[in-house]
C-alpha cells in the first residue's frame, strides 16, 4: 500500500518534533527512516501507526486519509524495540494473540499462526516460552505476530538495537528476506546508518524534524544534497575541507595550501568565484598521486594504519586530519609528504554558509 505524507507536523508544547514533512512511500517498498537522536523518526512512525495525530497535515494510506482512524483499524503490524512478547504465552499464542483479539476461529488463527512461523523459520519452537527464546528467535516472534494479521504496512521501530552485532547482521538480512517475501510495505527506523543502506529500497534522512533527503542508498551516499546528508553516510566519514571557488568557476582552491582541484560536475549557475566553499571527499576517494604534474591534497601522513587489504592514512593539512583509504602498493610511512588525488567526478562541494551542495550535475 502506498503511504503519503502530506506537510505533517508534529508539535508538542513549544517544540516541533517533526516540521512539514512530505514524502510519498510506494506500494512494497521497504524504506528506512534514518538520523541522529531527536531528529523525528520515531515520531514520525508514531503518527504512522495512529499512536501520535499530526498536529498539521495529512497521512494517507493507499487514498484513505487515516489522520483520524484508531491504529487498531489502520491495517498496519508494528514491531517495537523491545518485542512486548506476552511471557506467560508460547511461541505459538503469542502469535496468535491478535487474530483472538479479532475473535477468529481457534483452528483458523492457529493455522495462520503455523504459516507465520514457518515464514520467519521458528515452527519448531511453537511449544516455547519467550523466557527460553534468544534475542533474535523473540524477534522472529514479534515479526510472526505483526504478520499474522496480514497487515498492509509494517512498521518497524528500532527492532534490532537490543541485538548483539552478529544477530543484528542475521536479522537485518532476515527482515530483508520476510518483506521481499510478503511484498509488504515496510517502513524501518534506525539510527544505523549501515543497517539502512544495507536493507533499504530508499532511506528518508531527517534532522530535527526536518526532511533532508529521500532516495536510494547508492545515491544518497554518492549525492548527497548538502553537507549533513555527505557527512551523517560513512565510515570514516567524509573529508571536509574550507576552499573557495576559482575565476574559471571549474576548479576549488584549498584554503592555506595553495592546493588546486579540478571539478568533474559543473557548479550550479550564478555562482561566484571565490565564493567560500566547503570541499567533500570521502576516505575511498583518494589515491596516492605519484605525478608532480597533476593535481592533489599535499600533506604530512601522521598515521598509517592497515585495515584489511587498504590503507588507512590521517594526514595533516593545515592543522586539519584527512583520512583516506589508498592501496598498499605504495609504502608510505608515518612522517612521509603524500599528495592525495581525488578521483574523478568524486568530489563534493557544498555551500559554506547554507551547506546546499553546489554540484550541478550528477557523473559517473
Amino acid at each position: 500500500m502506498e503511504v503519503q505524507l502530506k506537510d505533517v507536523t508534529m508539535q508538542f508544547n513549544n517544540t516541533t518534533a517533526v516540521d512539514r514533512l512530505n514524502v510519498t512511500i510506494k506500494d512494497g517498498e521497504l524504506v528506512s527512516m534514518l538520523g541522529p537522536s531527536g531528529c523525528g523518526k520515531s515520531t514520525t512512525l508514531f503518527m504512522l501507526a495512529g499512536l501520535y495525530k499530526p498536529t498539521a497535515g495529512e497521512i494517507f494510506f493507499g487514498d484513505r486519509l487515516v489522520n483520524k482512524i484508531e491504529p487498531e483499524h489502520r491495517e498496519i503490524g508494528m514491531v517495537f524495540q523491545n518485542y512486548a512478547l506476552y511471557p506467560h504465552l508460547t511461541v505459538l499464542k503469542n502469535i496468535m494473540f491478535p487474530l483472538k483479539m479479532r475473535k477468529v476461529p481457534n483452528k483458523e488463527a492457529e493455522e495462520l499462526a503455523r504459516e507465520m512461523a514457518a515464514l520467519v523459520q521458528i515452527g519448531h519452537l511453537l511449544d516455547r516460552k519467550p523466557g527460553q527464546l534468544s534475542g533474535g528467535q523473540q524477534q522472529r516472534v514479534a515479526i510472526a505476530r505483526a504478520l499474522v494479521k496480514k497487515p498492509k504496512i509494517l512498521l518497524l521501530d528500532e527492532p534490532l538495537s537490543n541485538l548483539d552485532a552478529r544477530l543484528r547482521l542475521e536479522m537485518r538480512e532476515e527482515i530483508r528476506r520476510i518483506q521481499q517475501e510478503v511484498k509488504i510495505t515496510t517502513i524501518f527506523v534506525t539510527h544505523d546508518q549501515e543497517e539502512a543502506m544495507s536493507i533499504s529500497d530508499k532511506i528518508l534522512l531527517m534532522k530535527d524534524g526536518k526532511f533532508q533527503q529521500f532516495c536510494p542508498p547508492e545515491e544518497m551516499y554518492d549525492y548527497p544534497d548538502n553537507e549533513f546528508v555527505a557527512s551523517f553516510l560513512g565510515s570514516p566519514p567524509i573529508n571536509l575541507c574550507p576552499a573557495s571557488i576559482m575565476d574559471n568557476l571549474k576548479e576549488v582552491s584549498i584554503s592555506g595550501t595553495g592546493d588546486v582541484i579540478s571539478l568533474s560536475s559543473l557548479l550550479k549557475t550564478k555562482i561566484s568565484h571565490a565564493r567560500q566553499v566547503i570541499l567533500g571527499v570521502r576516505p575511498e576517494d583518494f589515491y596516492v598521486e605519484k605525478d608532480e604534474n597533476k593535481q592533489g591534497i599535499h600533506g604530512k601522513t601522521m598515521m598509517v594504519e592497515r585495515i584489511g587489504r587498504d590503507h588507512l592514512l590521517n594526514v595533516e593539512v593545515q592543522n586539519k586530519t584527512i583520512r583516506a583509504i589508498v592501496s598498499p602498493d605504495f609504502r608510505i610511512e608515518r612522517g612521509d609528504v603524500v599528495k592525495l588525488g581525488i578521483l574523478p567526478g568524486r568530489a563534493h562541494v557544498f555551500d559554506a554558509h547554507t551547506g546546499e551542495s553546489l554540484l550541478e550535475t550528477k557523473t559517473d
